[in-house]
């Protein structure tokens, strides 16, 4: 028996008490932003069961890598996301939710003291909310500057994009007094909050925001391009600008410049390709719950895992050199299926995702980890790794030698999975708790917070703790003859 939290029911039962009553604005808000989002034209043609050339977890990765998730820290609350500073000291810093970042240093030690603490000021009443996001700057070595978002008590769970400096006189320690809030914005909804923050290999800040939450996007931000909700954003947090914005937008950012003379306008506006009230800081669009993307170290690909809704789980692709604008079809698609499910066909909006799998087995929630390019492991170089909240399986994607792409499941542990980070050596990591979404969770209580460290299985060293093995079911034992022993499988612990 797969024992987790009650995830799925409870969220089942608010989501259905909460969305009971927005059929109307739902509809409404799908009818506005049908032809407003560049590339939202539908194209007939996607049958709601088909996959749309998404590749499911049934497949075999070049040499048929095995794994294992070795803990490298415990005692955590609530961690959500690890990150490095690139900085050559080999610290991974550690974002728990409830507005602490930790230090696990190069020698393996969990630092006692946090090296920043803000949790006066992050709200954390949902499992959602918090501390969810930390990047540094790609000169922190030299400027000390590093970047948080998280929900913000004061204001009811605003979403804030502030940046931080290290002290001046102990690299372990943040200067609490040096907040400088880059952006904030309202959110209808407690949940989809993203929050996932890194820096692209063209030293811009990328940003990802869920949809505004509850189910179905009711708004309709996902596709609305004056919001930034339901987007993956990019910035310039070294250029700020005469009229007093504290970032800058990159000159090449798709939705930049928009405001034309009327007959460069009606000529984009004849292919719908036209949006001068789209917010300049968006990157890429169609999005509903963005947990978490990363960059491919090695050559700056982009991976963005998207949680889905009721049904599918999605894997969205971005090659380096992207010129952006990308729509991943959200709320008109879950996966690379009609949306909402029940709908037999519908058409093709934006780009379809790379990888997906459904609900069938327990998943309810991706928590993307990034591409291992680490040297501890050299049989998983180039994998990208998932895993998900309610399952706690971990699964790998990458191209063939024919450049099809492969997606298998490596292993199933009893983990919440609840986050996940890379250092600079290229090693992956995946944050776990005993997390649960319900009101009586004090996450303070008792922390079981963990890191684990994606290693192959062949390089386990000796005496290290793995993580917990999902019980396969046992066979069923073989009816003996009168007077002689069963045949079968040992139950478990005899």
């Amino acid at each position: 028996m797969r024992a987790r939290p009650l995830v799925p029911a409870f969220l089942v039962l608010v989501l259905v008490a909460l969305f009971g009553g927005q059929s109307f604005m739902a509809q409404t808000a799908r009818e506005n932003v049908a032809f407003a989002a560049q590339g939202a034209t539908p194209e007939v043609g996607i049958p709601g069961p088909t996959n749309g050339g998404a590749v499911l977890p049934n497949g075999t990765l070049p040499g048929n890598p095995a794994i294992q998730l070795v803990k490298v820290a415990d005692g955590l609350i609530d961690p959500v996301n690890a990150a490095a500073p690139n900085d050559g000291s080999g610290r991974v810093f550690i974002v728990e939710r409830v507005g602490r970042i930790r230090i696990l240093d190069q020698d393996g030690t969990l630092l006692e003291d946090p090296f920043l603490d803000i949790s006066e000021v992050v709200k954390i009443d949902f499992l959602e909310q918090g501390l969810l996001g930390l990047a540094f700057h790609p000169d922190y070595a030299s400027n000390g500057r590093f970047y948080v978002y998280y929900s913000d008590y004061r204001t009811q769970g605003d979403h804030f994009l502030v940046e931080y400096t290290v002290s001046a006189d102990d690299p372990n320690r943040a200067d609490a007094d040096s907040a400088r809030v880059l952006f904030d914005f309202d959110d209808p909804y407690v949940n989809h909050n993203g929050g996932d923050l890194h820096f692209g290999p063209d030293g811009y800040l990328y940003i990802s925001i869920g949809d505004g939450g509850l189910a179905g996007d009711p708004f309709g931000n996902a596709q609305r391009l004056g919001t930034p909700l339901g987007k993956l954003l990019r910035i310039d947090v070294d250029a700020a600008t005469d009229e007093g914005a504290a970032y800058g937008i990159p000159a090449d950012n798709p939705f930049t410049g928009q405001l034309l003379p009327m007959a460069e306008a009606n000529k984009r506006a004849q292919t719908g390709a036209y949006h001068p009230d789209a917010r300049p800081e968006i990157w890429a669009y169609g999005l509903r719950n963005p947990w978490q993307f990363s960059f491919d170290p090695a050559n700056g690909d982009l991976y963005i895992a998207d949680v889905g809704q009721v049904v599918w789980e999605e894997i969205n692709y971005q090659p380096a050199g992207s010129e952006g604008g990308q729509n991943y079809g959200w709320d008109f698609l879950e996966g690379a299926h009609c949306y909402p499910p029940e709908v037999a066909d519908c058409g093709v909006v934006g780009t379809l995702p790379v990888a997906e799998y459904n609900h069938a087995e327990g998943d309810c929630s991706i928590t993307g980890m990034g591409v291992y390019r680490g040297e501890e492991s050299a049989a998983l170089d180039g994998i990208y790794f998932n895993s998900d909240f309610c399952s706690g399986r971990v699964w790998g994607l990458k191209r063939d030698d024919s450049g099809a792409w492969v997606y298998q499941q490596l292993l199933d542990t009893t983990l919440v999975a609840t986050g996940a980070g890379q250092d600079e050596a290229g090693e992956i990591y995946l944050t776990a708790c005993e997390c649960k979404f319900t009101r009586d969770y004090n996450p303070f209580d008792n922390p079981t917070g963990t890191l684990w460290q994606v290693v192959a299985a062949d390089q386990v060293a000796e005496g290290a703790e793995t993580a917990p093995l999902e019980q396969q079911a046992e066979p069923e034992a073989t009816p003996a003859p009168e007077g002689e022993e069963m045949v079968g499988t040992p139950a478990a612990g005899q």
